[in-house]
């Protein structure tokens, strides 16, 4: 069963506020990033998943897309964990991520 997100749902899920400023980021990110309604309701679970390693998916405000990103980086084994985890997720549903300059930090650009 495939179960697509709306942008008012990803925002709460993603705990943003719903404000037009908000729900109009949310949809140019969706539109910018390929096959966004094939692999949106996965997100959620890699939410779940990377929190236990001080990691969330927000929104990027440099780039229309959505970013995961480490907030603990003090920690080399947390880094690891949190790395390994992105990754496996990634090549699960063949997301393709593009890393942040040496940073915890990747852009989510899409499916293959």
């Amino acid at each position: 069963m495939q179960i697509n997100l709306t942008p008012e749902a990803l925002l709460t899920q993603l705990d943003y506020p719903l404000n037009d400023h908000t729900l109009e980021q949310m949809q140019k990110t969706i539109e910018n990033t390929e096959k966004f309604e094939k692999f949106s309701s996965r997100l959620l679970s890699l939410k779940d998943t990377i929190a236990h390693y001080f990691g969330f998916i927000a929104m990027s405000n440099s780039y229309d897309y959505l970013k995961i990103k480490c907030e603990e980086t003090e920690s080399e084994e947390n880094i690891k964990v949190f790395e390994e985890v992105t990754k496996a997720w990634a090549k699960k549903y063949k997301i393709t991520l593009q890393q942040v300059d040496n940073k915890p930090t990747y852009y989510i650009i899409g499916q293959q």
